[in-house]
């Protein structure tokens, strides 16, 4: 009986690991670009479209400090504190995933992606029923996809 439950556990834990069908945690968007040119695109269209870019992290030039390797990985932290402080007043725990990041990483073959946490899995994390907050997710959803998607293209 336990290994019946076992099997099923990991079962139900691989159907919440699928690609990028609605209610996956994570998104992520192949890259057309090089990381660089990818990570220059999207600080472009957060200044173009007048969100707050807070900051961008090269966690490989971090690793390369302490003497280590890694691929290409940076992330970029960027908002809209307006959206953010609202979510924030619905629940507090929504600051432990504000401001919004998109990671970029280059694989062993050099191809970039682009991944972003599905603001859909933030309604369920931080248990959200106010229709003005999921109304502001799913506004924050569709905004993620459009930036991800102009990042990656050429």
């Amino acid at each position: 009986m336990r290994n019946l439950l076992l099997i099923g556990l990991i079962g139900f834990a691989l159907v919440g690991c699928g690609g990028n069908e609605k209610g996956t945690f994570l998104k992520t968007v192949e890259s057309e670009n090089d990381l660089p040119t990818a990570v220059a695109k999207l600080e472009k269209l957060i200044k173009e479209q007048g969100l707050t870019h807070f900051n961008t992290i090269d966690h490989k030039e971090n690793a390369r400090k302490v003497e280590m390797n890694l691929k290409p990985e940076t992330v970029v932290v960027f908002g809209n504190p307006k959206m953010g402080t609202v979510l924030m007043n619905c629940n507090p725990s929504m600051g432990l995933d504000l401001p919004l990041r998109m990671l970029f990483t280059t694989n062993y073959e050099g191809e970039t992606s682009i991944t972003y946490t599905n603001p859909e899995y933030w309604s369920l994390k931080h248990n959200v029923k106010d229709k003005n907050c999921l109304n502001i997710l799913n506004k924050m959803k569709m905004a993620l996809e459009g930036l991800a998607q102009e990042a990656a293209k050429k």
